[in-house]
């Protein structure tokens, strides 16, 4: 018999039956979830209404600032958020049905859907985690070659896990949770310092770099295309990946050493690593039929998307329904695996709908306002200043943010529009703002999907996670704005 109470049972409570009351605290912040996207997107709406915007493009700002607090905050889960959104702009009479579900059919947001079909093969066949494995079997040694050794294990992932937070999630954390415990290093007290701490705020520094890198490691940057796009700024999964390539790995290899002597572990060797991780790969085996064929689907993957749009006319898109197919015919993933990927699903509804809500602003001439207003607070200074000024103030706003995405759908579009408008170069300025797009989700223990789930390890605390992101994101200022800038004066962008 348990000598404790059962809490939860039907007997819980101070009478049988009765559920345990709510905390008046709880019920308050549940409420203040579903208060302030309504109150902001009434005040909005209620604002005047400034000159060159067209009929209902106010109604449209007033609804999309509500659903991406609604976002932020969640009252209901995201996808569902997303739906009051879609269904208000409808309701109202703001758009019509068919203008409303537009964003259903947007090619960048089936190629996400797609990608994380492709990353759950990663998963599934174990493949993600023996990479993980080898990179700690050949660089183990030391904690800073663990740091190395997570690092590359991410920039292999990323061209085809757009989730982060699944990379992160899925396979860094768990390796991160197990090197740190076998060294002796645990959560929520002082061995904390000794590894684990160390290990989770590189992971979080370098997966804000490997998601800048491709158009397919991170959520938001089909977003950051389609918005680009719209501006008349047309980026590639080919120029996204050769444009980020040089700064991106600069920065993979800056962070770990940087960090590693701002934060360092009290464990500088770690000589059993190797050894755990080698017996790890005996008890996984040689490699199985699924996960070559993982593997080999990955690589015609990478192949596709580089050359693919070229040489046989395939879209990005094309070329991930691809993969998926071959894993679904090779019998890699299942139509029960698809079915059962509730981020995927989740990702193509609230994803649709901030890119016609986006769209529309674009469209009604809202963007072109906001736009305008930013271009005239710049104004006066030499474009590369002004473009500098908006890239850091892009870049440390995301101070307000808890979505990469939400913050791409808010302000993106517009500050692209702004740095155009001062005679920043479009590809150059597209590009720019779309890495620091993902390079901002480490700022905060809330910034990014990735961040709570290392934060939340316990292994840092509140204060070394937001010291240790504001040093990372001035290594990455230094980084893309120096080495960056030249690799993109050598590609010809400015």
């Amino acid at each position: 018999m348990t000598p404790f109470r059962d809490t939860e049972g039907p007997l819980a409570g101070s009478a049988a039956g009765r559920t345990p009351a709510r905390p008046r605290s709880t019920a308050v912040w549940t409420a203040a979830k579903w208060i302030a996207p309504v109150a902001v997107g009434l005040i909005v709406y209620l604002l005047p209404q400034p000159d060159g915007i067209k009929q209902g493009g106010w109604a449209v700002l007033a609804i999309f600032t509500a659903t991406v607090l609604g976002l932020i905050l969640q009252p209901l889960p995201l996808g569902a958020v997303a739906l009051v959104g879609l269904t208000v702009t409808m309701i109202t009479g703001t758009l019509e049905p068919d203008v409303a579900l537009g964003g259903f059919s947007e090619p960048t947001i089936w190629l996400i859907v797609a990608a994380f079909f492709i990353s759950l093969g990663f998963t599934k066949t174990g493949l993600g985690r023996r990479i993980a494995l080898l990179f700690v079997r050949a660089l183990g040694r030391s904690s800073l070659g663990l740091a190395y050794g997570i690092t590359l294990t991410d920039l292999v992932l990323a061209p085809a896990t757009p989730s982060n937070t699944a990379r992160s999630g899925g396979v860094i954390h768990p390796v991160i949770r197990s090197l740190s415990t076998n060294a002796g290093s645990h959560p929520g007290d002082e061995s904390r310092r000794k590894l684990g701490a160390y290990l989770s705020v590189t992971a979080m520094q370098v997966n804000t770099v490997t998601s800048a890198m491709f158009l397919t490691s991170m959520a938001a940057n089909p977003l950051v295309q389609k918005l680009a796009a719209d501006h008349g700024v047309h980026l590639t999964w080919t120029s996204w990946a050769l444009a980020a390539i040089v700064p991106g790995l600069v920065a993979l290899l800056v962070l770990p050493a940087l960090l590693y002597r701002i934060f360092p572990p009290a464990l500088r060797e770690t000589p059993e690593a190797p050894g755990q991780a080698r017996a790890q790969l005996t008890e996984l085996g040689s490699m199985s039929r699924n996960e070559w064929t993982m593997a080999a689907v990955f690589v015609l993957l990478l192949l596709l998307w580089s050359v693919g749009g070229q040489v046989w006319d395939l879209s990005a898109t094309v070329s991930a329904f691809t993969g998926v197919t071959l894993l679904l015919v090779s019998g890699v993933l299942t139509w029960g695996d698809l079915v059962a990927e509730k981020s995927a699903w989740t990702t193509l509804v609230w994803f649709s709908v901030l890119v016609m809500m986006a769209g529309q602003l674009q469209d009604l001439g809202v963007i072109g306002w906001f736009s305008d207003s930013i271009t005239d607070a710049v104004s006066g200074v030499g474009w590369q200043a002004a473009f500098v000024a908006l890239t850091l103030i892009y870049l440390f706003s995301h101070y307000l943010f808890a979505s990469n995405t939400a913050h791409v759908a808010a302000m993106y579009a517009a500050f692209l529009a702004a740095a155009t408008a001062t005679g920043a170069p479009p590809v150059m300025a597209a590009l720019v703002l779309g890495f620091i797009s993902s390079l901002y989700g480490g700022l905060t223990h809330y910034a990014s999907g990735p961040a709570p789930v290392l934060f939340g390890g316990g292994y840092v605390t509140l204060g070394e996670w937001w010291r240790t992101g504001l040093a990372a994101a001035a290594a990455n200022i230094v980084i893309w704005m120096g080495v960056g800038a030249a690799w993109l004066k050598i590609l010809g962008h400015w």
